[in-house]
């Protein structure tokens, strides 16, 4: 066999003076840990990524999984990072891994990469949040945490995961949803159509409300929409909209004052008058027509 160097190829040779970082240790002659490379590293020797952005497994699926697993072995290797002598920790691939532990597999086939933490998690983001068995919410706290933890603008993470800002913002937009509705687009009782339509309600109680809803007349999406729709004309309605009379006076005011003038009204029917001014000598016209 050649040697590591030869097998690595250059930029990894300083890599292998270093036991913490020997990506081709091999306490066991049969495993050759090449990076690039596919190898089989025993299941014992790697541990759960604690950056994953999967939180739930489905358990039935798993099941599945794992009897596939059983019959076929596993098609796609997982991805690992090197952490210590033998030791390695998951990139990407942790529903195969726990897959496999089910099916009681020995060996696993890994390709093993080098990365520091914050690479680690950009890279566990990038190449998790393509697959569909992300849900709406682990895809939101993933680009969340790319954000804050790894200092990324949106547009940076536009460009790390292939979407639009539109998109990530859709995502992100979510977290803000109260707790149970959350949950609720985790477990699939709702959709990230629904959900977007709650966002346009103001409050928290509004939300539950319009949310109750959607559970107790089975809403679909087109119908909350609708609903969402309806609400944003009342607010309209209900709050700014002045009427005919309202309306012409503010006008004959701005005439007379020869001044822009605004009339600002709230809910219970209180409002404000506004008079703009250029300078002090326009105020003072403004004033005499009230000392007249």
């Amino acid at each position: 066999m050649g040697s590591k160097k030869s097998a690595l190829g250059k930029g990894l040779g300083a890599l292998l003076e270093n036991a913490k970082t020997d990506i081709t240790s091999n306490s066991n002659s049969s495993i050759q840990n090449q990076a690039g490379l596919i190898s089989r590293i025993n299941i014992s020797n790697v541990t759960p990524n604690p950056f994953q952005p999967r939180i739930d497994f489905e358990k039935n699926s798993l099941i599945e999984l794992s009897n596939s697993i059983k019959e076929h072995g596993i098609i796609q290797p997982i991805t690992v990072r090197k952490i210590g002598k033998d030791n390695f920790q998951i990139i990407s691939g942790e529903r195969r891994y726990q897959a496999s532990k089910i099916a009681n597999i020995n060996e696993i086939p890994c390709y093993i990469r080098i990365a520091n933490d914050e690479e680690m998690l950009e890279m566990a983001i990038v190449e998790n949040i393509q697959r569909k068995d992300l849900n709406s919410i682990e895809i939101g706290l993933s680009y969340q945490r790319l954000i804050e933890e790894c200092n990324l603008t949106h547009e940076q993470l536009s460009n790390k995961v292939s979407k639009n800002r539109s998109t990530i913002t859709n995502f992100l937009r979510l977290l803000k949803l109260p707790i149970v509705i959350q949950k609720a687009l985790r477990d699939s009782t709702i959709t990230m159509g629904h959900a977007r339509a709650l966002l346009s309600f103001n409050s928290e109680k509004e939300i539950l409300q319009a949310y109750n809803k959607i559970l107790s007349e089975n809403l679909s999406v087109r119908l909350t929409e609708k609903m969402s729709t309806i609400y944003k004309e009342n607010k309209k309605t209900k709050k700014g909209i002045l009427n005919r009379y309202e309306k012409r006076m503010e006008n004959n005011i701005s005439f007379q004052f020869k001044s822009k003038v605004k009339i600002k009204k709230k809910l219970n029917g209180s409002g404000q008058v506004l008079i703009s001014f250029k300078n002090q000598e326009h105020l003072a016209k403004i004033l005499d027509n009230f000392d007249q």
